[in-house]
């Protein structure tokens, strides 16, 4: 019996995976939880073989919770289950662990059998996303362009980011022009929604 972690923050989503995985006679759903922080915790104590995280979470990103989980818990495999699929988010979370990365819109039958090949040590990889991925590219932005562009995400001004970053307004500037000039786009909310298609601004 494979022993299953689910970790999503909305509970209908996590419920309804649930009640799919339940019925196959192989797999068992032995734990739950809402947050990516919890998500190390939940593994240990229900000694979990697979773990199966969202992207997007309160308390730790799916990416994150991944990364932690593969250093505190190496025996439990990793298989990201996400509404968003980017290509930015299944380089990020291929590097942080994970062992496979697929879309919650996956047939419930594909997506019982990539848990099955994940526990087995296999890659899984939704197959769009893979060659999105390839094509694509890494992300252009610096780590300190990634770091203004979340803080502009959350719709402060130059100021706010400053004060937030421990920079001056004109090198947040500076890094807001660069990170435009980057992603192509023509305003600050132009280049942060670049950013976050492409899966950029991650943790």
């Amino acid at each position: 019996m494979i022993r299953l972690l689910l970790a999503d923050d909305q509970a209908l989503v996590r419920g309804a995976m649930a009640a799919l995985l339940n019925l196959e006679p192989d797999l068992t759903v032995v734990a739950e939880v809402g947050r990516g922080d919890e998500v190390v915790g939940a593994a240990r104590e229900h000694a979990a073989d697979v773990a199966l995280l969202d992207v997007e979470m309160p308390g730790l990103d799916g990416v994150a919770a991944a990364r932690e989980l593969n250093r505190e818990v190496p025996g439990c495999r990793v298989l990201m289950v996400t509404t968003f699929g980017r290509p930015g988010y299944l380089r990020q979370a291929m590097a942080a662990g994970a062992s496979g990365f697929v879309v919650k819109d996956t047939p419930a039958r594909q997506l019982a059998d990539a848990v099955r090949r994940v526990h087995q040590g296999l890659r899984v990889v939704d197959p769009v996303l893979a060659a999105q991925s390839l094509a694509q590219g890494d992300s252009p932005l610096t780590d300190r362009e990634t770091d203004v562009l979340r803080s502009a995400r959350d719709g402060g001004t130059v100021a706010d980011i400053a004060r937030a970053l421990h920079l001056s307004e004109g090198t947040v500037r500076n890094h807001l022009s660069s990170a435009i000039g980057k992603t192509g786009a023509r305003t600050r909310a132009e280049a942060v929604r670049v950013a976050v298609d492409n899966g950029w601004l991650l943790r």
